[in-house]
């Protein structure tokens, strides 16, 4: 018995692979999109170059610019440290002409200095010379007032005036005498004790302190056994003293003495001082 015949169907044996296939047909529309697309790189490209052609211009310009502000700078640079220089040139000489001027002014000064030492010393030697002559007139006036008096006196007698610059001491006082006594009082009709022997030491040009305390610091002390016409009398301790007077000779003083007394003139023996001082 025959086998039946079994059909056999005979394959390429590329058949499997797909892009072996036959192709299928495109489209318009696909074929333009591809072409589009194509249009649009090379239209990328073209604008590619031509911007790279314009950066490249760009950057020509820029150099140049760059090159011509790097001339500016390197020029302002110059110019800037002329006038640094300038300006050191003209600090250095300022700086020269204070220290000159600084000089010349420091010499005045020891000059000017120099000169008043000199004036003061002048001034000095003509007081000297003066006092000495002073000192000279009121010896012999000192002589004369302390003689003893031949008549009989009161707390008022007034003893014979002096000459000179004691002279004219005394004849103030004398000339106040009865005017009243007022705590604070400078005058001219009533006083205190301190601003009596102040006022009349100041017609000699003598400037004195105005209150007792500072009187007794005055001038030189003088023991008051040695006490002569002129001299300054005080009452309570150096420095520290309440009352002031002036001796008058023939062991009186005269003084502001107080409210009931007023300006007097007493004995010194009935009111003893505890001190004396010499500014004439």
């Amino acid at each position: 018995m025959e086998e039946p015949l079994i059909p056999v169907v005979l394959m390429s044996h590329t058949a499997h692979i797909r892009s072996h296939r036959k192709p299928r047909p495109r489209s318009s529309s696909t074929l333009a999109m591809r072409a589009g697309v194509a249009g649009g790189v090379l239209s990328t490209l073209a604008v590619a170059g031509a911007s790279g052609s314009a950066n490249a211009a760009e950057s020509t310009t820029q150099t140049m610019q760059l090159s011509a502000l790097t001339g500016d700078i390197a020029a302002q640079v110059a110019e800037s440290a002329e006038v640094t220089q300038q300006a050191a040139v003209d600090y250095e000489l300022r700086a020269e002409r204070d220290a000159a001027a600084a000089k010349a002014a420091k010499q005045a000064k020891a000059d000017l200095a120099d000169a008043k030492k000199k004036a003061e010393a002048k001034e000095k030697a003509e007081d000297a010379r003066k006092a000495a002559a002073e000192r000279a007139t009121r010896s012999s006036e000192r002589v004369s007032l302390a003689a003893p008096s031949t008549s009989t006196s009161t707390d008022t007698d007034v003893p014979a005036p002096a000459s000179g610059s004691v002279g004219t001491v005394i004849a103030f006082l004398n000339a106040q005498v009865g005017d009243a006594y007022v705590m604070g009082a400078t005058g001219p009709n009533a006083w205190d004790c301190s601003s009596l022997v102040q006022a009349a030491f100041k017609q000699v040009g003598v400037d004195l302190p105005r209150v007792s305390q500072d009187q007794s610091m005055a001038g030189t002390p003088v023991s008051l056994d040695n006490i002569q016409v002129g001299d300054i009398l005080y009452w309570g301790g150096k420095g520290s003293a309440y009352h002031t007077g002036v001796y008058i000779g023939g062991g009186k003083y005269l003084d502001a003495a107080n409210p009931s007394k007023g300006v007097v003139i007493q004995d010194l023996s009935g009111y003893p001082a505890s001190g004396a001082v010499r500014v004439l």
